[in-house]
């Protein structure tokens, strides 16, 4: 499985950026396209192991559930658990790395696949558009004074 790779340095340590990212009912107001993003399960550390979410970002419309491992404030991974009628596949990972002076990499790894017929190159395409804006949205709303608002 081909996957696309995007990453962003962000003016914050990695533990309030993993807050952000744990947030998931801040998520319609900074990942572009989310419209709900309701959690149904807690794993034993309080984090999020399911989440249902309802999408709407042109030309994808679908409700499907991911789950979630989470490793402290460095990485959390994810797939499809759940499918939805548009996505067939999505895996993905954040990967945090503070670099010094107030700053933290973010790496966002991400595969995708629907179930309308697609070319592999118009998939990647996609996949990097869907990362850019999820990673321009987190570094917005992590740099601002919303975060836990």
């Amino acid at each position: 499985m081909a996957r696309t790779t995007s990453n962003i340095l962000i003016a914050a340590p990695a533990n309030e950026i993993m807050t952000v990212i744990a947030d998931f009912s801040s998520y319609p107001s900074w990942a572009t396209g989310v419209q709900v993003a309701d959690i149904l399960g807690i794993d034993e550390q309080g984090r999020a192991e399911k989440v249902q979410f309802v999408l709407d970002a042109t030309p994808i419309r679908d409700q499907y559930t991911l789950a979630y491992r989470w490793e402290g404030d460095r990485n959390v991974s994810w797939w499809l658990d759940e499918p939805g009628k548009m996505l067939k596949l999505m895996d993905g990972t954040y990967v945090l790395e503070e670099t010094g002076s107030d700053l933290t990499r973010v790496t966002y790894n991400l595969a995708v696949d629907v179930s309308i017929p697609l070319l592999g190159m118009l998939k990647r395409k996609a996949e990097k558009v869907i990362i850019d804006t999820a990673l321009k949205g987190l570094k917005s709303w992590v740099e601002s004074d919303k975060p836990g608002a």
